[in-house]
Parts: C-alpha cells; sequence; structure tokens
C-alpha cells in the first residue's frame, strides 16, 4: 500500500530527484560547464567530446549516487512506443576486477539494429545499421522499476546515411523551422530583444482503469487493448454521472503513486479527474516545450502503466477500448511564445502587441486551412477512426473554433477596403477591442477539432494511445510555411504597418471557410462543410495518403523537415500499423470466438434443452423457454458462420502483403465490417447466455467494479 506523508515529506523535496537537472548538475559540474552545455542545448555551439566527457562522468557520478547499475539510450522508434538497450557501467580490469565507467563517447552515440523497427524501407537487413544521438535539450532521468534503477538518455534515432527513424528527429526540425520564421516575423514587426521561440505544449491524457482480475481474463484487452464482444451494461454514462464525480479510495490511492513517481521524474502533473465514461479519467500536466512534453507524455503513459498494476490496476490506452462509451483522446494544447515569456498568442494591452497577435492569430488559421489533409493525419490511427465524429471526439473535418466575440473582431478589422491609410484609425480601434475582451474570451465547444482558448490552441483530436510528436510535427510544419511567406511580405514591405493589415484581412478572408463557431456533431454542419470544400477523410486509410500528396512533400521538403523518402517511409509505416493492428483485433476475435464462445453457447443451449425437455414431461406449456432457445440458436448459427467469414477476409487481406494501401483498404472496407456483423451476433447472445455459462467478464464487471 502507498503511504507518505506529505506534512513529513513536502512535494519540493522530492520534486525531480530522479532527473539530473541543473540543481543536480550543479553539484557534479563547474558553472562554466553547465553554461557550455546550456548553449549546446540553444544551438550557440558545438558538442565537443570534451564537455561530453565532462557530463558523461558527471551523469555516471549522480546515478551510482542513486543507485543505478547500467544505462540506456532512450528512444522513440516509428511503433509510438519508447525503445531502449541497457548496458552496465561495469568495465573489466586485470585480475578480475571492474571498474565503474561511462565515456563521453557512450553519451553522445548507441548502435542498434535499425532494420528490427518500423522504418518503411530504410534500411534492410542486410544494411541494419541504426545509431542513437544524445538529445542534450531533454534531461536524463532515473527509473525506478521496484527498486532497479537505470539511467536514462533521451536520444534521437537515424540511419547510416542519416535518415530519421524516429519521431525525435523530425519533431526537433519542426521547432527549429518554426523558431526560424517565427524571429523572422518578430525582427519585421521590429522586435529586436527575442532571441529564442519556445512551442509549447500541454497534452490531457485520458485512460481507462480495469481491475485487473477482470483483464486477465480478457484475451481481446490482453491483445489488442480493447474488447472486441461485450454487450453494453444496464447502465453507462448517460445519466452524467461519473464526469467529475467522487473519485473512489481505490483509484484515489493509485492517483496518488501516480503523482509521486511523475513529480520525482520532474513531470509536473497538475489536473487529475473522472471523465465522462464509467472508469474513465485525465491526468494534465503543466505545459512545456514541445521536445520535452513530449518525452514526459511517453514517460508518463508508461509510468501510468506501471503504477496501475501495483494496485492491482490495468490502464487502458486505447482510443475505444468499450463500445456504447465515450473512448479517450489527449488534448494538444499548443502556443508560441518567446524566451522572455511573451506569448504571441496572447492579446496584448496596445495596438501594437495587437498587430502581432492577429498576425500569429491569422497565420494559424490559414496553416490550418491550407494544410487541413496533414493536420487530420495527426490524428490518424485505427484506433481514433472509432472516435472522430462519433458524437464524442470531434468530427474529422478540420475546422477551427474562435468563439463569437473573437471572430466579430476579426470581421470588423478584415471589412474589404479597412486596411488602407485612411481607414487605419478605425482597424486601430477593432484592435483597441481586444484588451478589454474577458480572459476566457473563447466558450469550451468540445465539438470542435481545433479551438482557440484565449491563449492557446487546443487539437482536441489526438488518440489517446498517440505519441505528441506526429500532430506537432505536422502543426509546426505547417504554421512555420505560413510565417515564411509573412516574413517575407513585411521584409519587403515599405509601410509594415500597413502590410500588416493587409496580411491579417488577406489571410483570414482566404481562410475564414474553416472557422466555425456552431455544434461540429449536427449533420447541418457536414452538409456545411462540404459547400465550403473543407475535407472530409472518415478514416485512417483515406486521410494518410496526404502524407505524400506533391503540396505536403514541397513543404517537408522547404522546411527542412523530411526528405521525400522519409515521410514516404511513415506512409508505409503508418498504413501497416493501421492493418496490424486490425488484424490483431480480428484474429483474437476468431480465437475468442472458436475456442471460448461457441463451445460455451453450445454447453448452454444443451442444458436449456435437457432442463425444458423435464419440464415438458411434467406437462408444463414451455413454448416461451422454446423461442428463448431459437433466439440463441439463430445468434449461434449466425456467430459460427460470421466467424469463419471473418476467417476468410482475414486471408485475403493478408494475401496483398507487398501493396500496403490495398490491404489496409480490404482491412477497412471487409475485415472491420465484418467484425462489427458478428459482434452484433456475440453481443445478443451474451444477452441471453447464464452468466456463469459466459466465459468472459461483462462490461459490469469491466467498468463497474473498482
Amino acid at each position: 500500500m502507498f503511504d507518505i506523508d506529505y506534512a513529513k515529506t513536502p512535494v519540493t523535496d522530492f520534486y525531480g530527484i530522479n532527473c539530473f537537472t541543473e540543481v543536480e548538475m550543479g553539484k557534479y559540474l563547474s558553472d562554466l560547464t553547465i553554461r557550455e552545455l546550456k548553449e549546446v542545448q540553444r544551438g550557440q555551439r558545438e558538442l565537443t567530446s570534451e564537455l561530453a566527457d565532462y557530463v558523461a562522468s558527471a551523469m555516471k557520478q549522480w546515478a551510482l549516487s542513486k543507485g543505478a547499475t547500467h544505462f540506456c539510450h532512450w528512444f522513440q522508434p516509428l511503433t509510438g512506443l519508447t525503445a531502449e538497450k541497457h548496458d552496465s557501467f561495469i568495465s573489466p580490469t586485470k585480475g578480475g576486477k571492474v571498474l565503474l565507467e561511462f565515456s563521453g563517447k557512450e553519451l553522445i552515440k548507441g548502435e542498434g539494429d535499425a532494420s528490427s523497427f518500423p522504418n518503411g524501407g530504410l534500411r534492410a537487413t542486410f544494411e541494419a545499421r541504426g545509431y542513437t544521438a544524445w538529445d542534450t535539450s531533454s534531461p536524463a532521468f532515473l527509473k525506478d522499476v521496484n527498486g532497479v534503477k537505470t539511467l536514462y538518455i533521451p536520444t534521437a534515432f537515424f540511419s547510416y546515411n542519416g535518415e530519421a527513424l524516429d519521431k525525435k528527429v523530425p519533431l526537433l526540425r519542426s521547432n527549429q523551422a518554426l523558431e526560424k520564421q517565427t524571429l523572422r516575423v518578430l525582427r519585421a514587426l521590429g522586435n529586436t530583444k527575442a532571441k529564442r521561440i519556445i512551442i509549447n505544449i500541454g497534452p490531457e491524457q485520458e485512460y481507462f482503469l480495469v481491475d485487473k482480475k477482470f483483464y486477465d481474463q480478457r484475451p481481446d484487452l490482453r491483445l489488442s487493448g480493447r474488447t472486441v464482444m461485450g454487450n453494453l451494461a444496464a447502465k453507462g454514462q448517460e445519466l452524467n454521472d461519473h464526469y467529475y464525480g467522487t473519485i473512489g479510495d481505490r483509484v484515489t490511492v493509485f492517483m496518488s503513486e501516480l503523482n509521486y513517481e511523475l513529480w520525482k521524474l520532474g513531470i509536473s502533473s497538475k489536473t487529475q479527474h473522472k471523465e465522462a465514461a464509467p472508469n474513465q479519467f485525465e491526468i494534465a500536466v503543466v505545459y512545456d516545450a514541445a521536445n520535452l512534453s513530449t518525452d514526459h507524455n511517453q514517460l508518463l503513459m508508461d509510468v501510468l502503466q506501471m503504477v496501475a498494476l501495483r494496485h492491482g490496476m490495468v490502464a487502458l490506452l486505447h482510443e475505444k477500448p468499450f463500445l456504447g462509451v465515450n473512448g479517450s483522446g489527449k488534448h494538444d494544447n499548443w502556443s508560441l511564445s518567446t524566451d522572455d515569456s511573451t506569448n504571441l498568442l496572447a492579446p496584448g494591452n496596445n495596438v501594437e502587441d495587437n498587430l502581432q497577435f492577429l498576425i500569429f492569430l491569422t497565420s494559424f488559421i490559414k496553416a490550418m486551412d491550407e494544410y487541413a489533409p496533414l493536420i487530420r493525419c495527426g490524428a490518424a490511427t485505427a484506433g481514433n477512426d472509432h472516435r472522430l465524429g462519433a458524437s464524442e471526439a470531434p468530427p474529422a473535418i478540420i475546422s477551427i473554433y474562435l468563439g463569437d466575440q473573437l471572430t466579430s473582431i476579426l470581421e470588423t478589422i478584415t471589412m474589404e477596403g479597412c486596411c488602407t491609410k485612411s481607414d487605419r484609425q478605425f482597424v486601430k480601434m477593432g484592435m483597441t477591442m481586444l484588451p478589454q475582451l474577458p480572459k476566457d474570451l473563447t466558450d469550451r465547444n468540445r465539438t470542435s477539432p481545433i479551438a482557440f482558448t484565449g491563449n492557446k490552441f487546443e487539437y482536441r483530436m489526438v488518440g489517446s494511445s498517440q505519441s505528441m510528436a506526429d500532430p506537432n510535427i505536422y502543426i509546426n510544419a505547417a504554421v512555420a510555411q505560413v510565417l515564411e511567406e509573412v516574413a517575407q511580405r513585411l521584409e519587403k514591405a515599405q509601410d509594415i504597418e500597413l502590410e500588416s493589415h493587409n496580411i491579417i484581412r488577406d489571410f483570414y478572408q482566404g481562410h475564414k471557410r474553416i472557422v466555425f463557431n456552431g455544434n461540429g456533431y449536427s449533420k447541418e454542419w457536414k452538409e456545411e462543410a462540404l459547400l465550403r470544400g473543407l475535407p472530409d477523410y472518415k478514416d485512417t486509410v483515406s486521410a494518410l495518403p496526404q502524407l505524400v500528396t506533391e503540396k505536403s512533400i514541397e513543404l517537408f521538403e522547404k522546411q527542412n523537415i523530411f526528405t521525400k523518402s522519409e515521410i514516404s517511409s511513415r506512409l508505409e509505416i503508418n498504413l501497416q500499423t493501421y492493418s496490424k493492428q486490425i488484424n490483431v483485433e480480428a484474429s483474437i476475435m476468431v480465437e475468442m470466438c472458436r475456442k471460448h464462445v461457441i463451445p460455451s453457447v453450445i454447453r448452454y443451449i444443451g442444458n436449456l434443452c435437457d432442463a425444458i425437455a423435464r419440464q415438458e414431461s411434467l406437462g408444463f406449456d414451455v413454448a416461451i423457454q422454446r423461442q428463448t432457445i431459437s433466439i440463441v440458436q439463430n445468434a449461434l448459427n449466425q456467430a459460427i458462420e460470421g466467424t469463419e467469414l471473418l476467417h476468410v477476409c482475414i486471408a485475403k487481406a493478408l494475401s496483398y502483403k507487398d501493396e500496403v494501401l490495398k490491404q489496409a483498404q480490404i482491412y477497412r472496407d471487409e475485415v472491420v465490417a465484418q467484425m462489427q456483423t458478428l459482434r452484433s451476433h456475440l453481443d445478443l447472445m451474451e444477452t441471453y447466455t447464464d452468466k456463469s455459462y459466459w466465459p468472459f467478464p461483462s462490461y459490469d464487471d469491466l467498468l463497474f467494479r473498482l
């Protein structure tokens, strides 16, 4: 049982103790060395082998003082998960002794088999070499698993030829591209103080908790992360009694230990609450720089699952583990700020600040409209297909919610003809309205894929199991491209203020079709979006090919984020991942039917028939009982036939292993469709089958027994 007295052990005493922060560095490194490392982190100097040796020695001393025996390069391959290979600090010497060593070379670079990870053809088995490289901007940390401590070093992963094989490298490139163009715009506007731009993100992580004893009895949950069958419980979320409800004792203790472990790692978990569905919860952290926040979210998901097991529970991160109740996502709160803490997406207190705000606001609007297909790809996964557009998550159509007040101001400021010298005062009057607006100048429209929430944009489509890297790579790339256009126009302008007005007008008037403040769940919006010409990629397989359109490739290459081969490989990998996920779900469904459900229901029907025969022999009327048997038997027949048909569909999809798009289309159109049909028969059988005969825990067990 987790037990800590925060009165005796305040958070301030242990926060970040398992993270190699600047405070910890100060105990082992000179001020000069720390200053040089910070310059490396800011890109102001190269990392020398001498500096790396100093840092490696300090890391080793720190890790050994904590009880660590091993270190690992921790990276994020294209599986969407994390990967690690552990090496000990020992170095044998003569006489059968060992030294504990860790060099700068070991810190900077590692080597692994790149062909064993998804690579989309970038690495073949006979040319398998891949490298990990230390990411100086993300601090090393200690992972403590039941007292076994290991030093983790965040790294990038790339091929022998320098091609990115992970999610970190493109994210860092996109940050760099966006920072470059943002600084150009600020310089053109007269800002000479800002030296760096920070792309901040703050993920809100949703998850389910289930009792491990029930989880262990569900092969579908264990192998695929979601239930492929299960009749809805009598009660779901229709009473709206779970959202923000009282957190039970067992979960409260779990959350307390989760926070404790995260705080030790320097992860600022801030908010926790019940979500809309039974046994669904959310944890949110304080926003941070995009690269660090992405690392922290990956680590949070690992710690979440580890701590849940300590409490006899399993944390489910699949986007749709249960039919009939809300699935899980994570909101991506995205903003831009300068190194002097100026938020570029916050309305200012004067006309000049608001001119800057409106340029960045309308640039974001243009970017989301111009590159809507890419933004949609940022949330394209097999699991997320169950959520998007299902009246529980935003629709698959990209739109932006600004709120009526801000939209009205933009309409006023960008009225046709108002952005001329003679009407400049009128424009200033419009912009002076901005500081007078309440801080929460926009309502919380939960149906919008992207919403402006006062000083940031909230991208609400991301799936709960996803890395934060992909959606932010695409957002950063799109905004960087538009800001490059802004910078070019301002740098050529004779009158900066007038050209700024023209940019704001052009961008808003040209792209306001993407602004929608209404109900994104409504049928009317889908019809309206079609009239506006907004793209609607309803599923992952439809969306993913947009990664490699001529427009997308041109964007990625121009901003130096992906080469053509790198983005093409990601299309192939993402399609393969989709197919593999559906294949696992369908295969386990077939196995559960053949080995468990069908035999169990046959036994149940046999016992029913015996019981009815005995009743009938005593002269009782058994007509209604026979009807019940008929219902169950008919569903059983349909299930047997449906199971074999699903098996045939899987075999057909597998035969297209060399045609990744075609294979994914078959999984979507035939396998998923047959799974849905089969499930309807299985769930009907569960409704009529004695619980003692049904082979798996019910939704009632999974969702209402914590």
